[in-house]
């Protein structure tokens, strides 16, 4: 049993720094939804009692993931969430995460607030994040998301992945971009550990083409049908041999209940932002613990804050997939955090320290932020 996590007199949030970032990636970023070339996000921190904790939104500019935006989740956090809670006291973040609930939806808002206080709260007893969530380990197993491209270019990049060490090639598909792509890879790399993610862009009618995915000994398909719809999944899931894995239909404790119960989901991408938080990650990896269905962390093009919180959460035990939460150099060529967050053979080391574990580079930061204030009780 891990030693129990030492209690302090609750942490009142004194003040709140609320940033937007961008940051170019290396090389642009398609999956069946589009391409990506920055990443645009909020990056918030929380002050109580002289300490720092850290954050970031992972909405996109647009709603082409799930519904929140970025603009959205700014004008929430300024005006709604952060006023909220600044000034108050909370002695867990348990305790924070409720005093969110009463506000529908909006994730990635809430989970933004929740996460900062996270790495505040570990921070202030002086533990890792990774200890008070129940984790243990030194480095996680880690794999790559590739997105499109030409067929032979993406030959080469999981060559090169395979040669680096990583434990799992995830591929992007989308129609026309699918059978073809998966019998090259497969032909050229008979034992690699492949998976294929389809961010909700087929739907029953492509049966028989999903059908054909099972020809490729694939560990799973994630989110083949529409980001909303479990019960599609579910009559997808009995037709199929390979295991579906969903995505963006678990934003929620509920969601993965339904999913969990009807066998619409044999494995789970937990996201901590898609889910609300550290609260509700922490619960949908309980609940799939219980139902023997195994989960992995995905990634948003993190930068170096969500990844490192990304890391910490992928050493609870249920974990036991290779998640997203590869060499932060494949996404940027400079990070925002003073650490490299860099894999060894296809594995990451849990950054060491209180909290999270890493620090903001405020000198890079200032040339990356588009906007910042600071927000009082």
């Amino acid at each position: 049993m891990p030693d129990p996590v030492p209690t302090r007199a609750p942490l009142r949030i004194d003040a709140a720094d609320l940033r937007l970032v961008r940051l170019p990636l290396v090389t642009p970023f398609t999956i069946s939804t589009g391409t990506m070339t920055e990443k645009v996000f909020p990056l918030l921190t929380l002050r109580a009692d002289g300490i720092d904790g850290y954050a970031e939104g992972v909405m996109d500019p647009l709603p082409d993931y799930l519904e929140e935006t970025v603009a959205g989740a700014m004008d929430l956090l300024r005006n709604v969430l952060l006023p909220q809670v600044l000034g108050r006291s909370f002695a867990h973040p348990q305790e924070l995460a409720r005093a969110l609930t009463p506000w529908r939806a909006n994730y990635m808002a809430r989970a933004t607030v929740e996460m900062a206080f996270w790495d505040l709260w570990a921070k202030s007893l002086n533990l890792p994040l990774q200890t008070v969530l129940g984790g243990a380990g030194d480095v996680i197993d880690v794999g790559v998301s590739l997105g499109i491209g030409p067929i032979p270019d993406t030959l080469d990049r999981v060559a090169r992945h395979l040669e680096q060490g990583y434990k799992r090639i995830k591929l992007k598909v989308k129609p026309g971009h699918d059978l073809a792509l998966l019998e090259a890879v497969r032909r050229d790399f008979p034992t690699a550990h492949l998976t294929v993610d389809a961010n909700s862009c087929y739907t029953l009618a492509d049966t028989a083409l999903l059908q054909g995915m099972d020809a490729f000994d694939l560990d799973y398909i994630e989110q083949p049908l529409a980001w909303d719809d479990i019960h599609d999944h579910a009559t997808l899931q009995q037709r199929l041999k390979t295991p579906i894995c969903l995505d963006e239909c678990i934003r929620s404790v509920e969601h993965a209940r339904k999913a969990l119960q009807t066998d619409a989901a044999r494995v789970i991408n937990i996201k901590v932002g898609r889910s609300g938080g550290f609260a509700n990650a922490l619960r949908i990896h309980d609940l799939a613990e219980a139902f023997s269905v195994p989960v992995w962390c995905g990634g948003m093009l993190e930068s170096g804050i969500g990844r490192a919180h990304n890391i910490h959460l992928s050493t609870m035990p249920n974990f036991r997939k290779p998640g997203d939460t590869s060499s932060a150099s494949r996404y940027f060529t400079r990070d925002i955090i003073a650490e490299r967050l860099e894999t060894t053979d296809g594995r990451m080391p849990v950054p060491k320290g209180p909290g999270i574990g890493v620090s903001l580079d405020l000198d890079y930061l200032k040339t990356a932020t588009l906007s910042q204030e600071t927000l009082t009780p």
